[in-house]
Order: structure tokens, then C-alpha cells, then sequence
């Protein structure tokens, strides 16, 4: 009897909603299609000392609802360990593995990419990312959840601002996007929304929220936690050059600004990392396994350095070069509807 082919699977970066049900839909395709597959251990890191487990359909049968990912992640870029792509590549053999899909965002994905055209390596890559800043694929699974689950942390400062005549800034994640931030804001139909698309303008920003409060009682500003304050400093980075965020207090430091200028009181919070934890909503389930069933059939079509991205509502493999070689950041079309939701209404007053 032939030896089965084997597919490793592993989730870089970040976790998300989503990428259970992304890990369960390529191994249930892949068994369908006659491979064994292997969850390798905490993202590159795992590869890097051919860490992985044995991944059948009866261990992902029933984790399509279950937050995080069963494979573990890590930010381990193997560009940045000494001789870190040759045991890739020997990790790799080590393993018996034919194929890999890698899922993950812009820094996975980018390794991907690197290793593909370096070293023809046989790897199909799965967009993940809670920011939704992956070119060439119009959204990635655990955005839906993370702005929801925003959005509705948003409306209930709301509340609570309204019955202490307060305004109420929240801090979302998003590291060079505005994508959460800026969805957030329209759906819970914030005053103010504060990218690091574009500098904050102060003075208009107070003019809004003047005129909220004057009407409503209450204002609410949603800010991306990379948003450039002009104090930022020097940062800490991580494997792949990107600041870490979490000593920056952009909430804190808008409530500050807000409550001198206006003289309302003005308080903050920060949703964090509950954005990543928790059951995904239903739009990142399908895509998550839409996704994953994707990257199993181009595995076994050969199509190689290739990415599975969501056109439309159709899912198709796009060059993985495509997918990393700029970020998807919010465009002028958005940035002029969220002035006109939230700016309307205070040019009236």
C-alpha cells in the first residue's frame, strides 16, 4: 500500500476567530482527498524544530466554534534566527511532510512568500488577520468577530457615558489599519473615529464632540491603538520590525486631550485582547472554512505559492507575492463616509 501524502498545518502571528474553523475545513478536505495531515506546534517556531502532531478528522470534528487555535502560534520569523531557513527546510524533511499551509497575516504569509520563490518551497498560504489588511483578498476571517464584539463594547460606554454626561473614548486594535476601528465606528455610530490612516485633527474633533454631547448628553470616539499621537518615542519591536503597541495608552492620552479642550469629563477603555479570544461570529466560521477547504484542493491541485483570497463571494488562489506586497489600509472613499456619519449631524448643531 502507497504511504499517504502529508500536508503540515500551522497558524503564525497572532491568534483570531476563525482559525479553528479554518484548521478543521483543510483537514477534513484534505482527508477527503486521501492525505494525512500534521499540526505543526506554534507557527514557524514549530517547523524550526519539526514540533508537530498528528491531525485527524476526528480532532478538529468539533472546534468550529471554539476561539484561538489548537496548533498554538508565535511571531518566530525564521529570516531572524541564525540559520533559521535551513532548519525550516530540514524540519520539513524531518517531518515527511509534502505540502504545508501556512495561515496567518502580512509577517507569516511574508515568510511564505520568501520561501516559496528562494526556495520553491511547497507552501499554500490561508489569510489570517483580525486587522482585514491583507492585499488581494477583500476580507480575512476574525475581523467580522473582532469588530463586532467592538462594537458592541462600544454601545454600552454609550450607556454609561450618557448617565454620566461623559465622553467615552475606546481603544480597538489595529496596528497600521484602520479597518476595526473604522468599522466599529460606523456601527456603533460614533462622533469620532481617530486611524493611523491620517493625523488626528484636534480641533475637529472637539468640534464634534462638543456638539454631540450638546445634543446627545454623551460623544463616543473610536481610536486605533497605533494611532500617532506626535509622542510616541522609541519602541520596542518584535521579530518582524513592528512596534509593540501595548505601552502606548492612545485611549488614555485622547481622554486627556478631549476632557482639557472641551471640559467634559472624558474617560477611556481598552478591549484588548478580548477581541481575539471567544467563539467567532457565523461570517468568520464560513469563511474560515471556506478558506481551509481551499488550501487543501490547491495543495492537491500542485498550486503552490499561491494564497486562497475571498473576491467577491467567490474564493480563488492568488500569488502569495500579491497578497504581501503592500497593505490593504483604509482608502479615501471610507475615510470621507465615516466624515460623513459622523460629522453631519455636528455641522447642523
Amino acid at each position: 500500500m502507497a504511504t499517504k501524502k502529508k500536508i503540515g498545518i500551522l497558524t503564525g502571528g497572532g491568534d483570531c476567530p476563525g482559525l479553528n474553523p479554518a484548521i478543521r475545513g483543510a483537514v477534513l478536505q484534505a482527508s477527503a482527498l486521501g492525505y494525512e495531515c500534521l499540526g505543526v506546534q506554534e507557527g514557524w517556531k514549530g517547523l524550526l524544530t519539526a514540533d508537530a502532531l498528528p491531525l485527524s478528522s476526528a480532532d478538529v470534528e468539533e472546534i468550529i466554534g471554539k476561539g484561538g487555535t489548537i496548533l498554538g502560534t508565535s511571531r518566530t520569523n525564521p529570516y531572524k534566527k541564525e540559520n533559521g531557513v535551513l532548519q525550516v527546510l530540514a524540519g520539513f524533511e524531518k517531518l515527511g511532510l509534502d505540502a504545508l499551509i501556512a495561515m496567518g497575516g502580512e509577517d507569516t504569509l511574508g515568510v511564505a512568500a520568501k520561501l516559496f520563490k528562494e526556495h520553491r518551497f511547497p507552501v499554500v498560504g490561508v489569510p489570517k488577520t483580525m486587522d482585514n489588511d491583507l492585499s488581494a483578498t477583500d476580507f480575512t476571517f476574525g475581523f467580522d468577530t473582532a469588530s463586532t464584539l467592538a462594537m458592541e463594547a462600544a454601545q454600552r460606554l454609550v450607556d454609561t457615558g450618557r448617565s454620566h454626561r461623559r465622553v467615552m473614548v475606546l481603544e480597538v486594535m489595529g496596528r497600521h489599519a484602520g479597518w476595526v476601528a473604522l468599522y466599529t465606528a460606523i456601527g456603533a455610530g460614533a462622533d469620532y473615529v481617530c486611524l493611523p490612516e491620517r493625523p488626528v485633527d484636534v480641533e475637529e474633533m472637539v468640534r464634534r464632540l462638543k456638539a454631540a454631547h450638546a445634543r446627545k448628553k454623551t460623544a463616543l470616539v473610536i481610536t486605533s491603538e497605533a494611532v500617532d499621537l506626535g509622542d510616541s518615542g522609541k519602541e520596542e519591536l518584535d521579530d518582524f520590525g513592528h512596534m509593540i503597541l501595548k505601552k502606548r495608552g492612545v485611549a488614555e492620552k485622547l481622554a486627556e486631550i478631549i476632557e482639557k479642550k472641551t471640559g467634559i469629563e472624558t474617560r477611556s477603555a481598552v478591549i484588548g485582547h478580548m477581541q481575539r479570544g471567544g467563539p467567532p461570529t457565523l461570517f468568520d466560521r464560513i469563511l474560515g472554512t471556506r478558506v481551509g477547504v481551499a488550501a487543501a484542493q490547491l495543495v492537491a491541485q500542485g498550486k503552490f505559492g499561491q494564497m486562497v483570497a475571498l473576491q467577491g463571494n467567490q474564493v480563488a488562489g492568488v500569488p502569495l507575492g500579491d497578497a504581501t506586497a503592500a497593505l490593504k489600509t483604509v482608502t479615501a472613499e471610507w475615510l470621507a463616509l465615516a466624515d460623513v456619519l459622523s460629522g453631519a449631524v455636528a455641522r447642523k448643531s
